[in-house]
């Protein structure tokens, strides 16, 4: 398994970078390459500009265009290209980072925003009557898989279905479904500590069992069973669940998973 961790956290002495630590020690003892990107000490640039899409960047700047050709032209800045190549040698991937207000920090979703360019993880695939794209199950980044590992402040009874917070499948849906099954990634369940602003040391090796043993299972985990766009569960182009397809019941989010 050839894995890429994506790490966002300021403070290396932290519990995110403890777990990061630990699927690097863990993945490559089982025999497994692992590669890491930590955007705070590569001090990533997070805001997209037209600096990204080099001397023929359109004026005004044209995001999803510029960027692009600058893909086809390979043009693309070499931090962007350095990060898609990762993207491009793993089979997994594991997202690291602490939730804060709700999602991902800004440096990670800086990230996205800068390396999953138009041609590269989105505008791929035949447009026409009976298909709308490479894409929710298709895509460059079909046939991999990947992992949210995510710390939570707040208690589990804040995310659950009645919690205030509302329930974390649904908080982690525009990441799961809109940023990684997009481009065609297999998403597994995600690995959540909640609770993590009260954790202490003596909590600590209780954790580290529990991710060691995610880490392990990587392979035989089926991942989230998100509907594929192509396949028949969607009318084209209106890209609306075909009725009859969906659980008594079930509403919003939860429509897009199949069973």
């Amino acid at each position: 398994m050839k894995t890429l961790i994506v790490y966002a956290h300021p403070e290396p002495k932290s519990l995110n970078g403890s777990l990061k630590d630990l699927a690097v020690t863990t993945l490559e003892n089982a025999g497994h390459e692992v590669r890491v990107s930590d955007l705070y000490a590569m001090n990533w640039k997070a805001v997209v500009d037209a600096t990204d899409y080099g001397p023929h960047a359109s004026d005004p700047l044209k995001v999803a265009r510029d960027s692009g050709r600058a893909f086809s032209a390979g043009t693309l800045t070499p931090d962007v290209l350095a990060e898609q190549e990762k993207l491009l040698w793993a089979d997994t991937i594991i997202f690291q980072f602490p939730l804060w207000w709700y999602t991902m920090p800004a440096i990670l979703k800086g990230w996205v925003d800068r390396v999953f360019t138009y041609r590269f993880a989105y505008g791929v695939g035949e447009h026409s009557d009976t298909k709308y794209g490479e894409r929710f199950g298709e895509g460059t980044l079909a046939g991999r898989r990947a992992l949210l590992s995510v710390t939570a402040g707040g208690p589990e009874s804040h995310y659950a279905a009645r919690g205030i917070n509302g329930p974390i499948e649904d908080l982690l849906f525009p990441i799961h479904h809109g940023i990684l099954y997009y481009p065609g990634i297999e998403v597994l369940p995600p690995f959540v500590l909640y609770g993590t602003d009260r954790m202490s040391d003596e909590d600590y090796p209780a954790v580290a069992k529990a991710w060691e043993q995610r880490l392990l299972t990587l392979e035989s985990t089926e991942p989230i069973a998100f509907r594929p766009q192509n396949f028949g569960d969607y009318e084209i182009p209106s890209l609306h669940l075909k009725q009859g397809l969906e659980p008594a019941g079930r509403t919003g989010f939860g429509l897009h998973v199949r069973g």
